[in-house]
């Protein structure tokens, strides 16, 4: 067994280890939080969830009093990113925050913000909270409308020009096809078939294209396209030699 082997197998174990522990208590947001096996939150350390009402509230004072220094999103300008700060992480329900924005760190060129309730104070915690919870939880992604397109000049495509109704058919292997897949991927899966298309079999599933390059000197080679990006194109030529070439030229 080589010795790179080894590592990875150890990594491996290790790993798999890791994972049938149960995760120990205490830390804050920084360290790793208690709670039972297979918890998404305590895996990450990210502590309590940060209360969205509050996070709301800290956020319109957080714009207008630390946004110009600390950036827009906490993620630090002239001042520092508040998301990686480890007072910040560990940081429960404002316990440190709070007292550090009253006071502030006069050395470090942070003046002190004395006229802030307690409740207000709290809120900018849970907003700190907030943006740590965006960055460190990809559970809480939440997929954007980016869909785009005219249905009526679709249709028309698919029924016409496009010739798609040859192969499929909206009441056969189409037939309620938006239930299975999110709009965003279904309109990748339109734009870019070599990504798997409708024949299932995952990534790298669509049928062998033929392509002929033609190259600078006239000459045309055949065979089986690769990949094709902005700037190469690859093949498997009819000799069964992988080939590529720069688009440019």
């Amino acid at each position: 067994m080589t010795h790179a082997l080894r590592i990875v197998l150890f990594a491996a174990m290790a790993l798999h280890a890791f994972a049938q522990d149960d995760i120990p208590a205490g830390g804050g947001r920084g360290g790793r939080g208690g709670g039972g096996r297979g918890n998404t939150r305590d895996f990450l350390g990210l502590g309590p969830a940060p209360d969205a009402t509050a996070a709301a509230r800290g956020e319109k004072l957080y714009t207008a009093n630390c946004g110009f220094c600390h950036g827009d999103k906490a993620r630090g300008a002239e001042g520092p990113n508040l998301v990686r700060s480890p007072l910040v992480l560990h940081d429960e329900k404002g316990e440190l925050i709070g007292p550090l924005i009253a006071k502030g760190v006069p050395d470090k060129g942070m003046p002190a913000f004395g006229n802030f309730a307690e409740g207000q104070l709290s809120d900018l915690a849970q907003y700190l909270h907030m943006q740590v919870e965006l960055v460190a939880n990809r559970g809480t992604y939440k997929r954007l409308n980016v869909v785009t397109g005219d249905a009526k000049a679709g249709e028309a495509y698919f029924n016409g020009a496009g010739g798609c109704k040859s192969c499929h058919s909206v009441t056969g292997d189409l037939a309620k096809i938006g239930t299975k897949y999110q709009a965003d991927a279904l309109q990748n899966r339109f734009v870019w078939p070599g990504a798997g298309g409708f024949g299932g079999g995952g990534r790298g599933a669509a049928r062998p294209q033929k392509v002929t390059v033609t190259l600078a000197n006239g000459q045309k080679v055949v065979g089986t396209l690769k990949q094709q990006d902005d700037v190469n194109v690859s093949m498997i030529d009819e000799t069964g030699h992988y080939r590529s070439w720069p688009r440019e030229g």
